[in-house]
């Protein structure tokens, strides 16, 4: 019975399979370049908004990867309760990107520093991570309040609300508009050539160009910025040989502001999980019911969150399933957790070493805001493909209809609180925070349609 499922989902090598060395470790290549830019991309939008030099945003691109790879090896190999036991990559986790943004840069117009940022970030997001353990254990029940709906609508604002940090790297970053030098045309051809390659390739019938999309699109917008003179290597010689992990290097900080917008996303993703460990089971071959899938589920979803607090203790940001290795695993057909175990131990190796994030540091904003630009827009877009899986009925249209009037209001026209206590506008001043309120409690309190 177990053969002939695995034979229906193609699975060549299934779940406790051993494939040969040279098998594993292709395989495990072809995962790493499916979730390297994913991996990175976060840090290095936070890192450039908050204003960090090159050590530090090279320092916590290399965290990343390193803590990516402890992650992954925690998912695969289930230790006790924690972990899913399916081949599942942990990646830094993009859907954070908007409230980590917002605190970081409350704390800087406050008089803080960058430092002070990400001590208040890393602070918040190690106290949130205990929100996503919590709920592993009681996830029948938050299933149903973080419908569909609420989630479809977090992760529409989530995008939308990004879209701005896009068009500000597409046009230079703050740097040029400092200096003058934004929306320049060398600026906007840089980024709109990025996403044009992106778009192109995303057509393409070849998979693995799919799959490689916006890593090509970035090395050739890079390549481009190096025949251009804009890339000044000589900025890598500063970097150590060797990241050394040091934990809570920055600090730690909490403010409620912080904290609010931030547990509502770690509340998201754990219901986000569990549709990506779903996928994962599935394209495996194996089941998607029944005590063996949902203990596995629940280990998964206890695994974020674990691995998040990892995270904020070796100053990167929180973690998540990635569900971009579902169509790996489908395109080569090995579903082994031996395979990740190699994946654990390239993204560690990689992350070891701070000139992988140094080089990612000199690249030009408009080459990032090229990629950045469609990343965000297909976040919002997965958000309204989420909400058009649900039934839009009267009620529906309310809760989607205020939650997003109120989401995007308060970040358009933040002054609306000015006169507010200041818990008030801790709390509300993220426009994920104020959609996500208001589409749960719309949603436990309206009475449903008969």
């Amino acid at each position: 019975m177990e053969n002939s499922k695995k034979q229906t989902n193609g699975v060549i090598y299934g779940l406790n399979d051993k494939p040969p060395f040279f098998e594993s470790f292709f395989a495990a290549l072809q995962h790493v370049l499916a979730v390297f830019v994913g991996i990175i991309t976060p840090p290095l939008i936070i890192c450039h908004a908050f204003g960090l030099d090159i050590n530090d945003t090279s320092y916590i691109i290399s965290m990343s990867l390193v803590i990516s790879g402890v992650a992954t090896f925690i998912q695969v190999r289930k230790f006790g309760p924690v972990g899913s036991g399916l081949l599942s990559i942990q990646g830094t986790s993009f859907t954070f990107l908007g409230p980590i943004i917002a605190a970081g840069m409350a704390t800087i117009k406050g008089g803080g520093s960058p430092t002070d940022a990400l001590a208040v970030v890393f602070g918040v997001a190690l106290v949130g991570s205990f929100i996503e353990m919590i709920l592993s254990r009681f996830l029948e029940y938050a299933k149903k309040i973080i419908t569909p709906l609420v989630t479809g609508i977090v992760v529409t604002l989530i995008g939308l609300t990004l879209v701005k940090v896009g068009i500000i790297s597409m046009g230079g970053g703050f740097g040029a508009i400092k200096d003058g030098s934004f929306a320049s045309f060398q600026n906007l051809a840089l980024s709109f050539s990025v996403m044009f390659i992106i778009i192109f390739l995303n057509r393409v019938n070849n998979k693995h160009l799919r799959m490689s999309s916006i890593f090509i699109g970035l090395a050739i917008g890079y390549i481009a910025s190096i025949m251009m003179g804009l890339i000044d290597f000589s900025k890598l010689s500063s970097l150590d040989a060797v990241t050394i992990p040091r934990p809570l290097k920055y600090g730690f900080d909490f403010t409620w502001g912080a904290f609010i917008p931030i547990a509502i996303i770690y509340l998201i993703t754990a219901i986000e999980s569990i549709g990506d460990l779903t996928a994962t089971s599935e394209v495996s071959g194996e089941p998607i019911e029944g005590k063996v899938y949902f203990d596995r589920i629940k280990g998964g979803v206890l695994g974020d969150g674990v691995n998040s607090f990892i995270a904020a203790i070796f100053n990167t940001f929180p973690n998540t399933t990635f569900s971009q290795n579902n169509g790996v695993i489908q395109l080569t057909g090995v579903a082994s957790r031996y395979v990740g175990y190699f994946i654990a131990a390239i993204l560690l190796v990689f992350g070891l070493f701070p000139i992988v994030g140094g080089v990612f540091k000199i690249m030009p904003e408009p080459v990032l805001g090229g990629a950045t630009i469609v990343l965000f827009g297909t976040v919002a877009a997965a958000g309204i493909r989420i909400i058009s899986s649900t039934k839009i009925d009267r009620r529906a249209m309310i809760i989607l209809a205020v939650s997003l009037s109120m989401g995007l209001g308060v970040t358009l026209v933040p002054d609306i609180l000015k006169n507010m206590p200041e818990i008030i506008k801790n709390i509300f001043s993220s426009g994920i925070s104020t959609g996500g309120i208001f589409a749960i409690f719309l949603n436990i309190l309206l009475p449903r349609s008969k």
